[in-house]
């Protein structure tokens, strides 16, 4: 009922490239993408609109980072280029069901309704 499934995390050389997916069933209005490293806060990565495709990145990410989402396979997607030690967290898929009512809505967590288990990006340096 909504509740995605993220893959493609691992372990990465600095300077390298993930490619992270995330099924998800049912409906949704806003798919985003999340971080948490240990001992640090969950925080906003990235979001998609899922009917008009508009995207919103944190500014750590911008340029490197590149959001999108194939509607045919329910499945939104997050682009990791440029990585660097900093990006090590569990990264989550998350899935707010309603229209955001203020624009800092979807970079809260407190924004979606599903989670994801998350899946591990580990940048070496």
């Amino acid at each position: 009922q909504g509740q995605p499934v993220e893959s493609g995390g691992g372990p990465v050389q600095a300077g390298g490239s993930l490619k992270l997916s995330c099924a998800t069933a049912g409906s949704t209005y806003v798919m985003g993408w999340f971080r948490q490293a240990p001992g640090k806060e969950r925080e906003f990565v990235a979001a998609i609109a899922w009917g008009g495709g508009s995207t919103y990145y944190a500014d750590s990410v911008k340029g490197r980072f590149t959001i999108s989402r194939d509607i045919r396979k329910s499945t939104v997607y997050l682009q990791l280029n440029n990585l660097l030690p900093e990006d090590t967290a569990v990264y989550y898929c998350a899935n707010r069901l309603r229209r955001p009512q203020m624009s800092g809505t979807i970079t809260s967590p407190s924004g979606y309704d599903y989670w994801g288990q998350g899946t591990q990006v580990a940048v070496s340096s």
